[in-house]
């Protein structure tokens, strides 16, 4: 009896009574047992209200499209749902990915990064995977690999477009059973990660030109968030530039600015940041560090920020080739639009790789 109590308790039962046993004790345990139901409800709701202050808290959204991403984010944070985060270069994937890590139930457990386009595919394999002592040349100890250092936690597989084929293949297999072996290794061990992948390419269109496993999309891809570039959420844009501006000067206290001319932080805003928030991170440290004065004039801003722009719209001005002006037009409609790739592609009448075609200039 003494052992069935205690493996009851060991499973999560609350207390147990040994028969017989007066109604008293038995309500005086069930008011404790509610009592504590009802501390722990409360203690998980001042957790997500902490946790969802702290992302807003450390995550520019002064824009519609962003507080949207954000309140997507705040309802995703705590389940274990693969995520497909969307949004060109620069645009904050990986801060997203981030958020959505620190701000769940995995919060202690193991964030873990890897970009898929920086590591060539053998190694990638066994970063991810890990391997065996001598599995292949060079393999001169034991690795466990990403997914179990990610154990409990969450892998962010950022550019996972750019994985090859066979790779691809191998993360499926993965992600279907729950369990990686090492590369070279002959034992399975059992996993628990939850997967945030990123791109900035259009996956089905990658799909259709044989690039990307349609099977591993939809493994990948049960919630997509898309982040919109900067030059469509320009309400964050005095948020963010006071923010890095702030950041840029505790990292160099030896800067003698102070302030932006109202000049130079018009051109600023007027920008339209094709490297979106990463463009802009740098460019104010770069004019923080590089300042003469208390106040950072035009003069002192980069060329690619002070020249003229026909940012307002198209420009008609000189000719131009009639692929060029295709692709302006996409982009001001895929700005109009709030940076949504398939509405875009709906409301010009092209199909959706035609249209990533025209927005990342590739004319193959």
């Amino acid at each position: 009896a003494i052992d069935s109590a205690i493996e009851s308790i060991r499973r999560g039962a609350y207390h147990y009574l040994t028969k017989p046993f007066k109604l008293e004790e038995l309500s005086i345990l069930l008011s404790r047992a509610l009592e504590q139901v009802d501390l722990r409800k409360e203690a998980a709701r001042m957790r997500r209200e902490l946790r969802g202050r702290h992302l807003r808290d450390t995550f520019v959204a002064e824009s519609e499209s962003m507080q949207a991403i954000l309140e997507n984010v705040e309802r995703l944070a705590d389940a274990s749902t693969p995520v497909l985060i969307l949004g060109e270069t620069g645009t904050g994937k990986s801060v997203l990915a981030r958020a959505l890590h620190d701000g769940g139930a995995r919060a202690s457990a193991p964030f873990v990064s890897v970009n898929c386009a920086s590591i060539p595919e053998q190694l990638l394999e066994s970063e991810l995977f890990g391997h065996e002592k001598g599995a292949f040349t060079g393999a001169v100890n034991r690795r466990t690999g990403l997914f179990v250092e990610a154990d409990g936690g969450t892998l962010f597989l950022d550019e996972i477009a750019e994985m090859s084929p066979a790779l691809q293949a191998k993360l499926l297999h993965v992600l279907e059973r729950g369990r990686v072996r090492p590369v070279g290794g002959t034992r399975e061990r059992p996993v628990d990660v939850r997967i945030v992948a990123a791109t900035h390419r259009d996956l089905p269109a990658r799909v259709r030109a044989g690039l990307f496993r349609e099977d591993l999309l939809y493994r990948i891809d049960v919630v997509s968030l898309e982040v919109p570039p900067l030059r469509v959420r320009r309400a964050d844009l005095p948020v963010l530039l006071d923010q890095f501006f702030t950041q840029a000067r505790s990292r160099h206290p030896s800067s003698v600015a102070e302030r932006f001319s109202p000049e130079a932080t018009r051109k600023l805003l007027e920008h339209r940041w094709p490297g979106n928030v990463r463009e802009l991170a740098h460019t104010v440290e770069r004019v923080v560090v590089l300042a003469k004065g208390i106040e950072i004039g035009v003069s002192e801003l980069p060329s690619a920020v002070t020249r003229v722009e026909g940012s307002k719209g198209i420009d008609f001005g000189p000719l131009v080739s009639m692929r060029e002006m295709q692709r302006k037009y996409a982009s001001h409609a895929y700005e109009r639009l709030g940076g949504h790739r398939a509405r875009t592609a709906e409301k010009l009448e092209i199909d959706p790789k035609t249209l990533s075609k025209l927005l990342e200039g590739d004319d193959e």
